[in-house]
């Protein structure tokens, strides 16, 4: 059996010995193949440590390869995935971590008009109407905060992904300049929190081998 321990520094590096030492070589193939994946691309944002954009997209790579499902779609897979995470006994591991060293770059993130979903037009993701957008932003502000109060770590998780969701679109469609020179603040604080979190849920992974995390797409053909 893994050790519950969290290792101080949750990097590719101690993530992957960790994961090596105790399930590499057992027949947990769908398991191993999620990790596996998961852990490259987690390697692979370590190393643009001066580039958020680089670095957000490859943390959401990492991030897909954890969750992804071949039968739901992706908002409503990624939610499935995180009441999996946070039905394990040591779910709340998270929370506990985003309150202690985290809750500052969440802050800042979440008002952020520019990443919220109704600011921009459904169909021609054009700026909305700000008598839209805004009661509808401060509908969002009120619910995130009383999750916050109450410690509703899964409504926290879908407010702050359903951010995120939106400037992944923006950057994986095109809808952002590589290393513009505007709205570069939702880059960096997205870059810093996937960066921040995503190793948490491999972490959890790892933790609870024997929950059932689906079956990866794609699967390796020899």
């Amino acid at each position: 059996m893994v050790s519950k321990t969290v290792p101080e520094a949750l990097t590719a590096a101690a993530l992957e010995t960790k994961w090596r030492d105790a399930f590499q070589r057992e027949e947990r193939d769908h398991f191993n193949l999620r990790v596996r994946r998961a852990l490259s691309w987690l390697a692979r944002a370590e190393r643009e440590e001066g580039d958020p954009d680089a670095a957000f997209i490859f943390h959401w790579i990492a991030f897909n390869a954890a969750y992804s499902d071949n039968v739901a779609g992706e908002r409503t897979a990624f939610k499935a995935y995180f009441a999996k995470l946070l039905a394990l006994r040591d779910g709340r591991v998270i929370f506990n971590e985003m309150s202690c060293k985290f809750a500052d770059a969440i802050r800042k993130f979440i008002p952020n008009q520019y990443v919220f979903p109704d600011y921009w037009t459904s169909g021609t993701f054009q700026p909305a109407d700000p008598q839209v957008w805004e009661s509808s932003l401060a509908k969002s502000m009120g619910r995130f905060n009383e999750a916050i109060s109450n410690h509703n770590v899964r409504d926290v998780l879908e407010e702050l992904f359903d951010r995120l969701y939106v400037l992944r679109n923006q950057m994986l469609h095109g809808g952002a300049t590589w290393q513009g020179s505007v709205n570069r603040a939702q880059v960096r604080d997205g870059a810093e929190i996937m960066g921040f979190l995503v190793p948490h849920f491999v972490n959890l992974m790892l933790d609870n081998p024997d929950s059932d995390w689906g079956t990866p797409a794609y699967p390796p053909v020899s």
